[in-house]
């Protein structure tokens, strides 16, 4: 090592070549370091952008779409509300046991979660306000008007694209009733997508025994 030393010091030039590679080597070092930080952020930004992507689309493209809202007079109180709804275009299955509902009469704010009950348009013999499982207090009951493959089962209330079923809501159990001139309004929230939207006044006075309200 000593000879090496005593080797430089006599050549000066040789002691800036040996100088000229350690910086050069160093360079180097920091380069490759550098180049595997950009890479990381690069792939990590590459992947983020994908699932915001992929989180945008399903938001935007899919969704649920209220198409109507009936009510039920019953002594100059809607004391029923038929909310018929289906899916977006692009749409995936949509669960409808993990809906949520939210919804208001300006005065009081409730979230109702499905009930349990579904049943067919086919077994219902009148208007659809008669039958049995309308909803309670705290929960709202499914009616299939149309469902293709037959996936809109009361244990597993699936719908998609095509679909169209009525979310019933017993207003009376939940609102005492809704008189006339109230302010309506609420979200029918899904697990992903858009959600459906309600938002009404009723009417200022009750001629009919049904009436659209949406």
């Amino acid at each position: 090592m000593g000879e090496i030393i005593e080797w430089c010091r006599k050549k000066p030039s040789a002691t800036v070549g040996i100088g000229a590679m350690i910086v050069f080597i160093a360079m180097v070092l920091v380069a490759g370091i550098a180049a595997s930080v950009l890479v990381q952020t690069s792939s990590n930004l590459e992947m983020q952008a994908l699932t915001t992507g992929q989180e945008t689309i399903a938001e935007v493209a899919s969704g649920l779409r209220v198409s109507s809202i009936e009510g039920y007079n019953s002594s100059g109180s809607i004391t029923k509300m038929a909310v018929e709804v289906t899916g977006r275009a692009g749409t995936l299955d949509i669960d409808l046991s993990q809906v949520i509902i939210e919804i208001s009469d300006s005065s009081n704010k409730f979230v109702l979660s499905y009930g349990g009950g579904a049943c067919n348009t086919s077994s219902i013999d009148g208007s659809i306000f008669e039958v049995t499982n309308f909803g309670d207090a705290d929960d709202f009951d499914i009616i299939v008007l149309q469902d293709a493959d037959g996936s809109c089962i009361p244990s597993k209330p699936i719908i998609n694209y095509g679909d169209h079923v009525i979310i019933a809501i017993n207003t009376d159990s939940i609102f005492s009733g809704l008189a006339p001139r109230t302010d309506v309004n609420g979200l029918i929230v899904i697990e992903e997508g858009a959600p459906g939207i309600i938002g009404f006044t009723t009417p200022s006075s009750y001629a009919d025994t049904t009436m659209e309200l949406q």
